[in-house]
């Protein structure tokens, strides 16, 4: 067997994925598809400055799509999972079903 073979799993999870708060937002990008800024929020617990550090990093890693429009005057911010975005969480996912089968 090469390494690669026999490494752990723990290796193919992606650190980007390791903060808690990065980690539950993709989790609800991924069930819902697309939320608006103040859902994810919400359903998140962060305060606004929190959830905009972490999104511009799941962004910028290009795994989330920041979409801004108005509804009237109200400025309104939605997110939405990428195709790359939803693979990594796939594979990360994985990852850890694979460490927890082998608990």
């Amino acid at each position: 067997m090469t390494v690669t073979e026999q490494s752990h799993p723990r290796h193919r999870l992606d650190d980007r994925l390791q903060n808690p708060v990065r980690f539950s937002i993709v989790a609800a990008l991924d069930r819902a598809g697309t939320l608006g800024f103040r859902e994810v929020r919400d359903a998140v617990e962060v305060t606004d400055s929190a959830l905009s550090k972490q999104v511009a990093l799941l962004e910028a890693a290009g795994w989330v799509s920041v979409r801004k429009s108005f509804v009237g005057k109200v400025p309104r911010t939605a997110l939405t999972l990428t195709r790359s975005g939803r693979a990594a969480w796939q594979a990360h996912l994985a990852a850890l079903r694979e460490i927890a089968g082998q608990a």
